[in-house]
């Protein structure tokens, strides 16, 4: 294979050192082991394999995302970086075309600044996950439960303040064994939100993927947009996520889609040298 190309990207942020980390890795292989092992490597809570190798021929570039632990089927934050990085080498046209798990996600450079993803909507329905109790969750949240949502591949857990978001201390145990992939615990910003100011904040738990907590989580603000664009009367909003590196998410609805906006900064750029071929296993 000789040297790849590795990228360390902060998204959702125009600040280094704040934002939701992501590696970005150019290849064109298929070997799922060995990415397994680069991103186990990397120890961000996703990496991204792009393979720009199809770009001439179909118009499209191969896409996919790697916990320390598992592959994932949607991935915002490093979706974004891979737009940052493709965008600042030249290395493919606005809008891009991702071909991924869960179809074709689009990515585009904004006249103003920044990059806008086109994701599928992830439409929040009142509901318990199976076999828990809302006691369980307020418990292990140490906060009241306004409302439990499921979402595709998360419960959305809202709670009284914003103060209350910030000061979580969760159980993980409790949240990991939650179905699915994790769990967004959501509040309201503020009543009058200052023009630009956040409109509801987040943070995001997903211990059972092997990310204690993910800091700032494109993928679960296509459950967040719509849940408050329906208390929130509007269809254009941004969310803050408070964890400690914290970001900001534009969103906007847009029939079953969500537009996410966002801003990268590349942190760090170098070649990977290493073998496809892995013969131990990531545990």
């Amino acid at each position: 294979m000789g040297s790849v190309q590795l990228h360390l990207v902060d998204a959702f942020t125009s600040s280094p050192f704040t934002g939701n980390p992501a590696g970005v890795c150019l290849t064109d292989t298929d070997d799922a082991a060995w990415m397994q092992a680069v991103a186990a490597e990397v120890n961000v809570s996703e990496t991204a394999f792009v393979d720009l190798s199809t770009l001439a021929a179909t118009g499209e570039v191969g896409l996919r995302w790697f916990t320390p632990k598992v592959e994932v089927e949607i991935c915002g934050h490093a979706t974004l970086a891979s737009a940052h990085v493709l965008f600042e080498h030249g290395l493919a046209p606005s809008p891009i075309a991702f071909r991924t798990a869960s179809g074709v996600l689009r990515a585009e450079q904004l006249p103003g600044g920044g990059i806008q993803l086109d994701f599928p909507v992830d439409e929040p329905v009142s509901a318990l996950p199976d076999g828990h109790l809302a006691d369980e969750f307020a418990d292990a949240l140490g906060a009241a439960v306004v409302e439990l949502a499921r979402c595709r591949y998360d419960v959305l857990v809202e709670i009284p303040s914003a103060e209350e978001v910030r000061a979580l201390e969760p159980d993980l145990s409790v949240l990991k064994a939650a179905s699915g992939r994790g769990v967004i615990v959501t509040a309201r910003a503020e009543d009058d939100p200052a023009p630009g100011a956040p409109d509801f904040v987040s943070r995001f738990f997903a211990p059972a993927v092997g990310i204690d907590e993910d800091p700032v989580t494109g993928s679960a603000h296509c459950c967040l947009a719509p849940y408050w664009a329906k208390r929130l009367g509007r269809e254009r909003l941004v969310g803050a996520q408070l964890s400690p590196r914290g970001g900001e998410v534009g969103v906007e609805l847009a029939g079953d889609r969500v537009l996410l906006r966002g801003d990268a900064v590349t942190v760090s750029r170098g070649e990977l040298l290493a073998e496809t071929t892995v013969t131990a296993r990531v545990t």
